[in-house]
Protein backbone atom coordinates (compact mmCIF):
# COMPACT_ATOMS: atom_id res chain seq x y z
CA UNK A 1 0.00 0.00 0.00
CA UNK A 2 0.71 3.58 -0.66
CA UNK A 3 2.27 5.99 1.53
CA UNK A 4 0.56 9.19 1.74
CA UNK A 5 1.47 11.95 -0.93
CA UNK A 6 1.69 14.51 1.74
CA UNK A 7 5.43 16.25 3.17
CA UNK A 8 5.54 18.26 6.04
CA UNK A 9 6.46 21.51 4.59
CA UNK A 10 7.56 23.02 8.19
CA UNK A 11 10.45 20.55 8.02
CA UNK A 12 11.04 22.36 4.19
CA UNK A 13 10.43 25.50 5.78
CA UNK A 14 13.28 24.64 7.69
CA UNK A 15 15.90 22.65 5.48
CA UNK A 16 19.15 24.47 6.16
CA UNK A 17 18.74 24.61 9.99
CA UNK A 18 17.71 21.14 10.41
CA UNK A 19 20.51 19.90 8.37
CA UNK A 20 22.82 22.37 10.77
CA UNK A 21 21.20 20.32 13.14
CA UNK A 22 21.95 17.02 11.90
CA UNK A 23 25.15 17.61 10.91
CA UNK A 24 26.00 18.76 14.66
CA UNK A 25 24.76 15.76 16.05
CA UNK A 26 26.78 14.14 14.22
CA UNK A 27 30.08 15.99 15.00
CA UNK A 28 28.64 15.25 19.03
CA UNK A 29 28.46 11.61 19.18
CA UNK A 30 31.98 11.72 17.46
CA UNK A 31 32.05 11.47 13.66
CA UNK A 32 34.31 13.08 11.15
CA UNK A 33 31.03 15.15 9.56
CA UNK A 34 33.42 15.75 6.29
CA UNK A 35 34.04 12.11 5.46
CA UNK A 36 32.91 11.16 2.31
CA UNK A 37 29.83 8.83 3.45
CA UNK A 38 28.38 11.77 5.75
CA UNK A 39 28.48 14.76 3.30
CA UNK A 40 25.30 14.57 2.02
CA UNK A 41 23.97 13.22 5.03
CA UNK A 42 21.89 15.98 7.15
CA UNK A 43 20.06 16.60 3.78
CA UNK A 44 19.22 12.90 3.17
CA UNK A 45 18.02 13.04 6.62
CA UNK A 46 15.74 15.97 6.35
CA UNK A 47 14.44 14.59 3.03
CA UNK A 48 13.59 11.76 5.48
CA UNK A 49 11.92 13.91 7.85
CA UNK A 50 9.37 15.14 5.58
CA UNK A 51 7.76 12.12 4.62
CA UNK A 52 8.31 10.36 7.90
CA UNK A 53 6.38 13.32 9.93
CA UNK A 54 4.09 14.21 7.29
CA UNK A 55 1.26 13.38 9.69
CA UNK A 56 2.07 16.71 10.85
CA UNK A 57 0.36 18.07 7.70
CA UNK A 58 -3.07 16.47 7.65
CA UNK A 59 -6.34 16.49 9.44
CA UNK A 60 -7.07 12.79 9.82
CA UNK A 61 -10.66 13.29 9.97
CA UNK A 62 -10.21 14.87 6.22
CA UNK A 63 -8.77 11.89 4.90
CA UNK A 64 -11.29 9.72 5.56
CA UNK A 65 -13.35 11.93 2.37
CA UNK A 66 -17.02 11.04 1.39
CA UNK A 67 -18.59 8.15 2.78
CA UNK A 68 -21.21 6.61 1.19
CA UNK A 69 -24.51 5.49 2.21
CA UNK A 70 -24.86 1.77 2.23
CA UNK A 71 -27.28 -0.62 4.46
CA UNK A 72 -25.08 -2.77 5.12
CA UNK A 73 -25.16 -3.66 8.97
CA UNK A 74 -22.46 -6.58 9.02
CA UNK A 75 -19.11 -6.72 10.47
CA UNK A 76 -16.49 -5.02 8.13
CA UNK A 77 -12.47 -5.92 8.08
CA UNK A 78 -9.32 -4.18 7.42
CA UNK A 79 -6.40 -6.12 8.28
CA UNK A 80 -2.80 -6.00 8.19
CA UNK A 81 -2.30 -2.12 7.35
CA UNK A 82 1.13 -2.14 7.21
CA UNK A 83 2.36 1.63 9.28
CA UNK A 84 5.86 3.05 10.02
CA UNK A 85 6.12 5.40 13.00
CA UNK A 86 8.89 7.06 15.14
CA UNK A 87 8.67 6.77 19.08
CA UNK A 88 8.39 10.05 20.86
CA UNK A 89 10.52 8.82 23.78
CA UNK A 90 13.46 7.69 22.12
CA UNK A 91 12.27 9.02 18.01
CA UNK A 92 13.68 5.07 17.22
CA UNK A 93 11.21 3.60 15.02
CA UNK A 94 8.16 0.86 15.40
CA UNK A 95 6.33 -0.49 12.92
CA UNK A 96 3.62 -3.20 12.53
CA UNK A 97 0.30 -3.33 11.42
CA UNK A 98 -2.95 -2.33 11.94
CA UNK A 99 -6.44 -4.75 12.12
CA UNK A 100 -9.83 -2.28 12.36
CA UNK A 101 -13.63 -3.76 12.35
CA UNK A 102 -16.58 -2.50 12.19
CA UNK A 103 -19.84 -2.45 12.40
CA UNK A 104 -21.44 0.17 9.77
CA UNK A 105 -24.55 1.79 10.47
CA UNK A 106 -25.61 3.11 7.37
CA UNK A 107 -22.29 4.92 5.62
CA UNK A 108 -19.21 2.93 4.77
CA UNK A 109 -15.73 4.23 3.85
CA UNK A 110 -13.55 3.31 0.61
CA UNK A 111 -11.04 1.00 1.53
CA UNK A 112 -8.17 3.01 0.86
CA UNK A 113 -9.43 6.02 3.18
CA UNK A 114 -8.66 3.18 5.95
CA UNK A 115 -4.50 3.21 5.06
CA UNK A 116 -4.41 6.99 4.56
CA UNK A 117 -6.04 7.44 7.97
CA UNK A 118 -3.34 4.72 9.19
CA UNK A 119 -0.56 6.63 7.46
CA UNK A 120 -1.66 10.40 8.75
CA UNK A 121 -2.24 9.25 12.39
CA UNK A 122 1.31 6.89 12.23
CA UNK A 123 3.43 9.75 10.25
CA UNK A 124 4.39 11.89 13.17
CA UNK A 125 6.10 11.32 16.59
CA UNK A 126 3.55 8.93 18.35
CA UNK A 127 3.10 6.24 20.63
CA UNK A 128 1.20 2.78 19.93
CA UNK A 129 -1.50 3.46 22.39
CA UNK A 130 -2.84 7.05 21.54
CA UNK A 131 -2.33 5.43 17.53
CA UNK A 132 -4.73 2.69 18.24
CA UNK A 133 -7.15 5.24 20.29
CA UNK A 134 -6.95 7.71 17.87
CA UNK A 135 -7.72 5.21 14.85
CA UNK A 136 -10.59 3.94 16.60
CA UNK A 137 -12.31 7.71 17.82
CA UNK A 138 -11.99 9.14 14.17
CA UNK A 139 -13.57 6.37 13.05
CA UNK A 140 -16.32 6.27 15.27
CA UNK A 141 -16.71 10.27 14.88
CA UNK A 142 -16.96 9.87 10.98
CA UNK A 143 -18.41 7.16 10.58
CA UNK A 144 -20.77 6.82 13.22
CA UNK A 145 -20.76 3.08 12.92
CA UNK A 146 -22.90 0.88 15.62
CA UNK A 147 -19.06 -0.27 16.76
CA UNK A 148 -16.03 -0.46 15.97
CA UNK A 149 -12.64 -2.18 17.08
CA UNK A 150 -9.20 -1.29 16.23
CA UNK A 151 -5.95 -4.12 16.82
CA UNK A 152 -2.51 -2.87 16.52
CA UNK A 153 0.35 -4.61 16.49
CA UNK A 154 4.10 -3.04 16.77
CA UNK A 155 7.79 -3.74 16.85
CA UNK A 156 9.71 -0.98 19.18
CA UNK A 157 13.50 -0.34 17.93
CA UNK A 158 13.66 1.27 21.20
CA UNK A 159 12.59 -1.96 23.15
CA UNK A 160 14.81 -4.00 20.60
CA UNK A 161 17.92 -2.16 19.51
CA UNK A 162 18.49 -0.28 22.90
CA UNK A 163 18.01 -0.71 26.74
CA UNK A 164 16.57 -4.29 27.80
CA UNK A 165 17.49 -5.48 24.03
CA UNK A 166 14.39 -7.83 22.93
CA UNK A 167 14.43 -8.69 19.43
CA UNK A 168 11.44 -9.75 18.34
CA UNK A 169 9.08 -8.76 21.08
CA UNK A 170 5.63 -7.75 20.00
CA UNK A 171 3.30 -5.36 21.89
CA UNK A 172 -0.41 -5.57 20.56
CA UNK A 173 -2.82 -2.68 21.88
CA UNK A 174 -6.65 -2.58 21.12
CA UNK A 175 -9.63 -0.01 21.40
CA UNK A 176 -13.24 -0.73 21.66
CA UNK A 177 -16.18 1.56 20.84
CA UNK A 178 -19.71 1.06 20.72
CA UNK A 179 -21.22 -2.56 20.48
CA UNK A 180 -17.39 -4.27 20.09
CA UNK A 181 -17.52 -3.19 23.98
CA UNK A 182 -21.03 -4.79 24.93
CA UNK A 183 -20.86 -7.69 22.17
CA UNK A 184 -17.90 -10.27 23.60
CA UNK A 185 -19.54 -12.32 20.75
CA UNK A 186 -18.91 -9.72 18.03
CA UNK A 187 -15.13 -8.95 19.64
CA UNK A 188 -14.66 -12.85 19.73
CA UNK A 189 -15.57 -12.91 16.02
CA UNK A 190 -13.48 -9.61 14.70
CA UNK A 191 -10.73 -11.79 16.52
CA UNK A 192 -10.79 -15.01 15.29
CA UNK A 193 -11.07 -13.43 11.75
CA UNK A 194 -7.66 -11.95 12.02
CA UNK A 195 -6.18 -15.19 12.47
Amino acid sequence: MASIDYKNTRVAENRELIEQHVREILRLIGEDVDREGLLDTPARVTRMYEEIFSGYEANPRDVMGVTFDEQHEELVIIKDIIYYSQCEHHMAPFFGKVHVGYLPSGKVAGLSKFARLVDVVTRKLQVQERITSEIADILDDVLKPHGVMVVVEGEHMCMCSRGVKKYGSQTITSAVRGSFRSDSTLRAEFLSLLK
